[in-house]
């Protein structure tokens, strides 16, 4: 796929942006592309975990805005009237796409290396978990550009780090490192470059060695959480654990551990 390699393995999926060129930025097709293809990897039972990464020692730069020939930006729709503005947010690719990574069934980790800015940065933090290299470096660049954050990126960072810190990366566009992520609370872990893939890869595989059941109802409630109660929360839990129950894979893992063939 022009802009995109995918690549399975025994249940992990490795969704590389490649573009080099453009340092891995991603222009409309290629946000179409991703949303494509997590839409498609969220119907399949054999996909477990998925990965995300970029090519060359890059993660993403973000939204591709060289305009192609008689065309408009990754990151600059067409204007439109007021009255369908809200609703067509959501059919463009970038939104889209957003919103596949977030609704995705399974487990994501985004292994970073280099430069993840705009767009890009908001592609990893979409993700369940980021590991970075410690060359990685991030940057909401939108307002260097004359931009607002999107792809998620007004939701996804009060979350993670607080308003005010989220306020103060998207007001200045300032880079951070890896460290310095990590810090924040953005990076659940950093890694000598030469060891992003294998450490990323390990992870990837004790994770896919996990009940898909288990893992999608605890990926849903966890998300869930920032608006629903404790009882509403317990109330989610039961169900899945109702539903985790029922499922072949918990009479084989119970099975497993009664053997002593699993801690």
């Amino acid at each position: 796929m022009d802009g995109l390699v995918v690549v399975r393995d025994d249940g992990v999926v490795t969704i590389t942006i490649d573009r080099p060129a453009r340092r891995n930025a991603l222009d409309v097709p290629t946000f179409a592309l991703l949303r494509d293809t997590l839409r498609d990897v969220a119907t399949r039972d054999d996909d477990r975990v998925v990965v995300i990464t970029g090519a060359g020692g890059v993660f993403s730069a973000g939204g591709d805005l060289t305009p192609p020939a008689g065309g408009s930006t990754a990151s600059a729709e067409p204007p439109e009237p007021p009255e369908v503005r809200t609703a067509s947010v959501l059919r463009s690719p970038i939104g889209e796409a957003a919103l596949a990574l977030h609704e995705l069934p399974q487990p994501t980790i985004a292994a970073v290396d280099g430069v993840a800015a705009g767009a890009g940065a908001n592609l990893a933090f979409g993700c369940d978990l980021v590991v970075a290299a410690d060359t990685a470096r991030f940057a909401e660049l939108f307002v260097k550009r004359g931009l607002s954050i999107d792809f998620g990126g007004t939701w996804l960072l009060p979350r993670l780090i607080g308003p005010q810190r989220a306020k103060l990366l998207a007001f200045t566009g300032d880079w951070i490192d890896a460290a310095e992520a990590a810090r924040l609370g953005l990076v659940v872990e950093v890694v000598p470059r030469a060891e992003l893939a294998s450490r990323v890869h390990d992870l990837a595989r004790r994770i896919a060695t996990g009940s898909k059941v288990a893992l999608t109802h605890s990926k849903r409630n966890l998300d869930a959480s920032w608006g629903t109660t404790m009882a509403e929360a317990l109330e989610r839990e039961a169900l899945a654990q109702a539903a985790c129950t029922a499922s072949d894979e918990f009479a084989a893992l119970i099975d497993a551990f009664r053997r002593g063939e699993r801690e």
